[in-house]
């Protein structure tokens, strides 16, 4: 799986992101969730939008192929700090951010530090609350020793990811199917890496740590308009826990009856409507 795109040097790593769309039109940024790459938004989401908007994909730091140089820039502001710099290098300015999963609390923390940068907020079975159980799907990354973490990455880590690819998947994706072709046109095999194996690991236990302190600012500091979009049956994170509750600091809350958690990947369509709505309610239409 080559690189797709461009890569801009930040402090603390670099950043890979895919352009598309005029660059004068109004800018929206696509931030994926755990374990994933920018090509989850390559199922329709990026295409859709690229027609009235500057569409900028980003790897988060540390993932597919991007990179950050000490694992505490697993933190979701450290993050969110990262592609800020990023996208002030390629002169982007007011955006809409739009973060699926993890991702979305990434979007809530650049919404949090930088509140008059952030357009509006487009949160896709968004993670924004402490979640004390972790989900089946990724339980084997809660290592929370970093040489330990190293050694299953380099050892056994590849080999029993490439072994249970199938069934991690479909309980993400769970109630809708996994596409066939995910492994390529979704970027799955760029998961199979130790890197990538590191990177998910810090990446989870930094949001477990994260959460309650980002949770107890958004009373006071979320000023960004937005909304939530949330698949109805998802399995991987509550709908009423991590969407509903957003609703009393001022986001929109709409849900995909019957769809799951990957909906950038199952219902593109939805997603596209959903940030042009956004979009449209914030003045950052196209």
């Amino acid at each position: 799986m080559p690189r797709a795109g461009q890569l801009v040097e930040v402090e603390g790593g670099a950043i890979h992101y895919v352009e598309q769309g005029p660059r004068d039109a109004p800018p929206v940024v696509l931030i994926h969730g755990l374990s994933g790459q920018l090509q989850h938004f390559d199922y329709g989401v990026a295409e859709a939008l690229a027609g009235e908007f500057r569409v900028i994909s980003v790897d988060r730091p540390g993932c597919g192929y991007s990179r950050r140089d000490d694992p505490a820039l697993a933190d979701p502001g450290a993050q969110a700090r990262m592609i800020d710099a990023a996208l002030d290098r390629l002169g982007v300015g007011r955006a809409v951010i739009v973060g699926h999963s993890l991702g979305g609390a990434v979007a809530l923390a650049m919404a949090l530090d930088r509140p008059g940068w952030v357009g509006a907020l487009a949160l896709i079975c968004p993670a924004t609350q402490l979640q004390t159980e972790t989900p089946e799907a990724f339980r084997g990354l809660l290592i929370r020793t970093g040489w330990l973490r190293r050694a299953v990455a380099h050892t056994v880590a590849v080999p029993l990811a490439a072994a249970t690819a199938r069934k991690v998947l479909e309980m993400v994706f769970r109630p809708d199917p996994v596409p066939e072709n995910f492994i390529i046109r979704g970027g799955g095999a760029l998961g199979l890496r130790p890197k990538a194996f590191i990177t998910a690991s810090e990446d989870i236990l930094a949001l477990q740590a994260a959460a309650p302190g980002l949770a107890a600012r958004y009373g006071e500091d979320l000023k960004a308009p937005g909304g939530v979009l949330y698949g109805g049956a998802d399995a991987i994170l509550s709908p009423s826990a991590h969407g509903r509750t957003m609703q009393p600091h001022g986001l929109t809350f709409e849900a995909v009856e019957g769809a799951g958690h990957m909906l950038p990947v199952s219902a593109p369509d939805a997603c596209a409507a959903f940030i042009r709505r956004i979009a449209a309610q914030a003045g950052q239409g196209g």
